[in-house]
């Protein structure tokens, strides 16, 4: 497609977050301490909530990479499911063996014995939920009851739960409002700045191997921002489109054209009226053409 037109190597706006492309913006970095120090300390309950493409999976992946031992790491995805299931799906990812037909009750005590044998070899499990607004309230309890599983000095095991802002209104639920005390550090991701997108740009650009990382002229970007609102997804969907259009009628460089084009071209942000900066450089390039094919009318005559 483009790729050798802009001299790149990788596509640099994917949508499966991908750690290699990684950018360390103030809000996922205050997001990232706030979980490590919490983990750190031992904390039971964190929480991390974010708008829909705000980059909480991406965070969610960092962390996985950032916990080495003494961290033991279960993660889950897909946190839809019921009690037994959830219980399974820990088992799993932690690698515990057991057999299918042995009963709750078995399953919660092999759980245990695995997380006090960690604990004895001083290693830390950790539990990572992405999704966490999906949860049903009877799964979300049992999740509650795995966090009474302790020693005298430390809980066995620890959770974080990542989710959009579905997830706190879930936990305002009377019926599991114990779960939500044991909740003892909390973030919620921020939408990018026009600073900060513009740094996010270029971050992406170099990591695909762009040389020239400034190609998003400076209405383009607050083009971008306008029509993003600072959303991590859907920058990432309207740059790549713009980086096709541009490539579709030769252009090196990306003007606020390319980013209005993208947006039409984008559910999420079609019905949105292109800013007034946008609306002067149509009118201007309007009127251009129309004195270009004046002054040629008045040459013909």
């Amino acid at each position: 497609m483009y790729l050798k037109h802009f001299g790149l190597s990788e596509f640099p706006f994917g949508l499966t977050p991908d750690t290699q492309f990684y950018f360390d913006l103030p809000s996922h970095r205050e997001a990232l301490n706030v979980l490590l120090i919490a983990l750190q300390n031992g904390e039971g309950f964190i929480k991390i909530t974010g708008n829909v493409g705000t980059g909480k999976t991406m965070l969610c992946r960092k962390l996985l990479n950032e916990l080495q031992l003494p961290f033991v790491t279960a993660y889950i995805p897909n946190p839809h499911l019921t009690a037994p299931g959830l219980r399974m799906a820990i088992a799993d990812e932690l690698g515990i063996s057991y057999a299918r037909n042995a009963g709750q009750t078995r399953l919660l005590q092999q759980i245990n014995d695995y997380l006090l044998n960690n604990a004895i070899n001083k290693q830390r499990t950790v539990l990572i939920i992405d999704e966490a607004q999906a949860m049903p309230l009877e799964t979300l309890e049992a999740l509650r009851l795995l966090t009474n599983l302790e020693t005298e000095k430390q809980k066995l095991l620890q959770i974080v739960l990542f989710g959009q802002p579905e997830l706190d209104t879930l936990l305002q639920k009377k019926s599991i409002r114990q779960l939500r005390q044991r909740i003892s550090f909390s973030y919620q991701l921020k939408q990018l700045t026009t600073t900060d997108m513009s740094a996010y740009i270029k971050h992406r650009l170099n990591i695909a191997g762009m040389k020239n990382s400034a190609i998003f002229s400076k209405r383009a970007i607050k083009a971008l921002h306008f029509y993003t609102n600072g959303t991590a997804r859907l920058i990432n969907i309207l740059a790549h489109k713009s980086l096709l259009s541009a490539y579709g009628t030769g252009l090196d460089q990306i003007s606020a054209k390319q980013v209005r084009l993208a947006a039409k071209d984008t559910e999420e942000t079609s019905d949105r009226q292109p800013p007034f900066e946008c609306q002067i450089e149509y009118i201007i390039a309007l009127l251009m053409t129309l004195c270009a094919l004046l002054i040629k009318h008045n040459y013909s005559a």
